[in-house]
């Protein structure tokens, strides 16, 4: 098996910067493992780094689809398994990276993305349940329901394949776990490569912290106007896409369902949500991760992961 390395942690961990600089310390390339970055024209929500932030680092995975076309994990992890196969060809060093659990998985090990009606723990009463939902209320009100509940899921289904949205919200209710979930652990098997998993740590007065001076820098940024602009150009705010952190807040702005400050305090609320997910998944994903605090200078940081690496 070939080394790949992997940084990954919460949201503003700082996975981006340590990810570069460590790319350059190796002759390294990023490829991206954020299910919101993969959007064209969703740069200032999606935290996407700019130019300057990639400093000449070539980066895979980003601005490769339209926010209204459809995109699934199943795509992704072969999408990123070339990109990982391009950058070793050319003797280059890939580095994943990202806070996306659900595709990372998918990329590191041999993800089956199919279905086993007989042993996925979901109920048939209830998903006749669903059934009846959709087609009382229609499909986009059920996939809405999967959105709240397990966007991860959601975003490998269409909202019209009403039977597995169903299927998906059932196993959720009845097992009270995440259907993504099932899909990435329940049919993961062994790992498809040698991995040097970094888990960024950072304490979480901080990790808050930077969390809400980040939203507030998006909003400063323009977050309003890039999502106006999509709005304009016909995104729906159903999309999928649209979904996401930072997207879905400034929508109910947009349609005056909310002053702006509640649009930037729904945003600090949800992406503090959000970090308490991805670290209680990384945990128990990656129990042998090599944990690294992330609390410090960035030169600290990357001196810590080298000395750890080449141990």
């Amino acid at each position: 098996m070939h080394k790949l390395y992997v940084i990954a942690g919460p949201t503003a961990s700082g996975k981006t910067a340590i990810a570069v600089e460590l790319a350059k310390q190796l002759g390294g390339e990023v490829i991206s493992a954020d299910s919101m970055q993969i959007y064209r024209g969703m740069d200032i929500g999606t935290a996407k780094p700019t130019l300057e932030e990639r400093q000449n680092i070539p980066h895979h995975m980003i601005d490769i689809v339209n926010p209204d076309e459809a995109y699934s994990a199943a795509l992704y992890q072969q999408q990123a398994r070339t990109a990982i196969e391009d950058v070793r060809t050319r003797g280059r060093v890939p580095i994943l990276c990202g806070g996306t659990g659900f595709y990372i998985n998918a990329v590191l090990y041999d993800v089956k993305f199919v279905e086993d009606e007989e042993t996925d723990n979901s109920d048939t009463a209830m998903r006749d349940y669903f059934m009846d939902l959709a087609a009382k209320h229609g499909p986009e009100y059920l996939y809405a329901k999967l959105l709240e509940v397990d966007h991860a899921a959601a975003s490998i289904l269409h909202p019209n394949n009403v039977k597995r949205v169903a299927r998906a919200l059932s196993y959720c209710h009845v097992t009270g776990l995440l259907f993504s979930d099932y899909n990435a652990v329940q049919k993961k098997c062994p790992p498809v490569y040698d991995t040097v998993f970094c888990r960024l740590s950072v304490n979480r007065p901080m990790l808050y912290q930077r969390i809400n001076q980040r939203a507030q820098a998006m909003f400063d940024a323009g977050l309003i106007a890039e999502v106006s602009g999509l709005m304009s150009q016909g995104y729906s705010p159903g999309l999928v896409s649209m979904q996401g952190i930072g997207y879905k807040e400034v929508v109910r702005f947009i349609q005056g369902e909310c002053t702006q400050p509640e649009a930037v305090d729904a945003v600090q609320q949800n992406s503090r949500r959000y970090a308490k997910r991805q670290e209680t998944w990384f945990r128990h994903q990656n129990p042998d991760a090599l944990v690294v605090s992330a609390d410090g200078q960035l030169v600290d940081i990357i001196e810590k992961i080298v000395q750890e690496i080449c141990h």
